[in-house]
């Protein structure tokens, strides 16, 4: 079945909200994984820690560098979240109750900080000088300056003083109705890969399956024999929107930034090339977007891929990946890889055996 033909209802399941993970696994890499085997049918349940035991010489870890930005912003009055910057140095920024605003107003940014007092952080943190300037409406986003306050500095410096972990909607509700309260230091440090390039600072949304592994862990492989590649795919609010149109082919896919360097590049066109394991689905979306044939010198590009059942793979041959949202063009993607009804079957199978969904939750290696 191709998106062409793909009726929304079959990007559905039944799920159980009580397993929404609202925090990772300590230590990251004790996380469950749900190993499972395309050409057997085989499942078996481990840990992240364990996937040595089908990953090791002969194979190639792929893995997404983007940096996750202090996207999310909180003000007295509304929040919201910062989607790009623009080339004269203002941003696209979506707004909660958009309309009651007016341009030129400024809102004063509350920042993550320390209720006084007490030992933990506020949720909605406490009041700071820097500020969110509204420019103009432009179609259903706002275009922003982001003005220093009494500490002076330039954007990024704002972001990183007064800027928010950007969590998806989901885990927030989720903690709300359990009475969790999460300080924005640990998010910080959580929702964000040991290998992330700080220089590379412009997700809106982690890399998730890249939140399993450690240091340790990534040693480990390497001693083992697998070698690590690398890309760079920032992740944009398009990511959380849910596929709402009758069909899967009248979503409106967003667009991502990529770039695959040269010593990935010159991996995938290598004779004989090792297995590509993609970690996560960010990572299997650059690749699928890349030329045929791999050019030499690297490629940089923006991408609308949309990968769904039908989808011929060329260059992932296994994935990890997290379990997804329903109605979410990520179960499309993954279901493309493992088949849409197997995977299905594997997400009600994970929900009896307890596993934590979505971005801070357990994992799946498909081979």
């Amino acid at each position: 079945m191709n998106a062409s033909d793909l009726p929304v209802e079959e990007l559905d399941y039944p799920f159980d909200p009580v397993h929404v993970a609202t925090a990772p696994a300590q230590p990251r890499d004790a996380a469950r994984l749900m190993v499972v085997d395309r050409s057997s049918g085989a499942v078996a349940h481990a840990q992240v820690r364990d996937i040595g035991r089908w990953i090791g010489s002969g194979d190639a870890l792929v893995v997404n560098r983007t940096a996750v930005l202090r996207a999310r912003l909180i003000t007295e009055e509304t929040e919201g979240l910062l989607l790009e910057p623009m080339p004269d140095g203002s941003w696209r920024m979506l707004l909660r109750k958009a309309k009651r605003f007016k341009a030129g107003e400024r809102l004063l940014l509350r920042r993550p900080g320390a209720v006084s007092g007490a030992g933990d952080e506020d949720d909605r943190g406490v009041p700071g000088t820097d500020a969110v300037e509204l420019v103009e409406r432009s179609g259903e986003a706002w275009r922003v300056r982001l003005v220093a306050g009494d500490e002076g500095g330039d954007a990024g410096e704002v972001l990183d003083r007064s800027g928010w972990t950007p969590l998806p909607p989901y885990i927030l509700r989720s903690r709300i109705d359990r009475r969790e309260h999460v300080g924005d230091s640990v998010d910080r440090r959580e929702y964000e890969t040991v290998y992330a390039d700080a220089t590379q600072r412009a997700s809106v949304a982690a890399p998730t399956a890249g939140l399993h592994f450690t240091p340790g862990l990534l040693e480990e492989l390497e001693r083992r024999g697998v070698r690590r590649a690398e890309l760079v795919l920032h992740v944009g609010a398009g990511t959380f929107k849910p596929v709402d149109a009758p069909m899967l082919s009248a979503h409106p896919m967003h667009r991502e930034r990529f770039h695959v360097p040269e010593a990935t590049a010159e991996l995938l066109r290598s004779s004989p090339r090792p297995r590509l394991v993609a970690v996560g689905t960010t990572t299997v979306r650059a690749l699928e977007s890349l030329p045929d044939p791999v050019p030499a010198g690297g490629h940089s590009a923006d991408t609308g891929i949309l990968i769904s059942p039908g989808h011929r793979f060329r260059h992932v041959d296994a994935m990890i990946t997290n379990f997804h949202l329903p109605r979410s063009t990520l179960l499309a993607l993954v279901g493309a890889f493992v088949g849409l009804g197997r995977l299905k079957e594997l997400y009600a199978l994970a929900q009896r055996e307890g596993y934590r969904f979505y971005s801070y939750g357990d994992a799946m290696l498909i081979l």
